[in-house]
């Protein structure tokens, strides 16, 4: 995992701001219907929320002593909101479909590879944080 390719493949998508936030829910809730009930009715802040911990988990990443906590943190937050370990696949593959769509022709395997693994090690660290509430 390169974390630098991470880094300026997360500012590239970034730079399209709550539309980002947008598409992954409507990805993740046309995937996943069920899981809609999960979320308010108003996805506003839940989208803020979500760009705003996307930003700080990239900016981490290459910072392992920091970023772990953050994680801990987060994965016993979403157990407290009914987020099971089943959920963490398909809110990853709503991710990468996310990132590849906002990155559009630049996308490559690597950075495919590279999301794919940064997004199982933030799932590993937040489900191992859930499950020791």
């Amino acid at each position: 995992m390169d974390p630098q390719r991470l880094k300026d493949n997360f500012a590239q998508v970034g730079g399209h701001g709550m539309d980002v936030a947008e598409y992954f829910y409507a990805d993740l809730f046309e995937r996943n219907p069920h899981y809609r009930s999960l979320f308010p009715a108003s996805m506003r802040r839940q989208q803020e929320v979500l760009l705003g911990a996307l930003s700080q988990i990239v900016s981490l990443v290459d910072d392992p002593e920091r970023l772990v906590p953050y994680l801990e943190d987060l994965g016993r937050a979403h157990a407290g909101f009914g987020i099971n370990p089943e959920h963490y696949p398909e809110v990853g593959t709503s991710l990468v479909a996310t990132l590849k769509y906002f990155t559009g022709d630049d996308w490559t395997a690597e950075l495919e590879k590279d999301w794919a693994e940064a997004y199982g090690v933030v799932s590993d660290v937040m489900i191992k944080a859930a499950g020791q509430k």
